[in-house]
């Protein structure tokens, strides 16, 4: 009777595999957050980027060609740099007083910039990759010169 007792109650070899299956129910959702949150810190700070800088260089060119011209640049340096799909990225530009001419000398220029992350791993079935994107936005203001469009 002591030895069947002493059976049924020994739990040698079990700790392994609970260990096991909880750290592999644990660890595969906890991966896929680190991955997800990696993707959508890289996208922010490509939007962060591309308003910052596009702000800073139409601010700081003689004209409005050429301002065009810089931005366009930068903006495509940046998409390509920090891997941002390009026909998810929007820039609008607005200018302070409203209904002034933008960008203006003396005005202060608003730049913001939209796009979306799309979470690693959706495969694109039935739309989803599509329907599992975080939507991205980022601003930057910037003071245009008094002088601007002079030269």
């Amino acid at each position: 009777m002591r030895r069947w007792s002493r059976w049924g109650r020994s739990d040698d070899g079990s700790a392994a595999l609970e260990f096991i299956t909880v750290g592999v129910i644990l660890l595969v959702p906890l991966v896929y957050l680190v991955l997800a949150l990696g993707v959508i810190q890289e996208q922010t700070l490509g939007a962060e980027a591309a308003a910052r800088h596009t702000a800073r260089v139409i601010s700081q060119a003689p004209d409005a060609e050429t301002a065009a011209a810089r931005s366009d640049a930068v903006l495509a340096g940046i998409i390509d740099e920090y891997g941002l799909d390009a026909s998810a990225v929007q820039v609008s530009i607005s200018c302070t007083p409203d209904g002034a001419a933008c960008p203006s000398a003396g005005a202060t220029m608003i730049v913001t910039v939209r796009t979306s992350a799309s979470l690693p791993l959706v495969p694109p079935l039935f739309g989803l990759d599509r329907m599992a994107t975080v939507p991205l936005e980022a601003s930057a203001v910037q003071k245009v010169s008094r002088l601007w469009g002079e030269g």
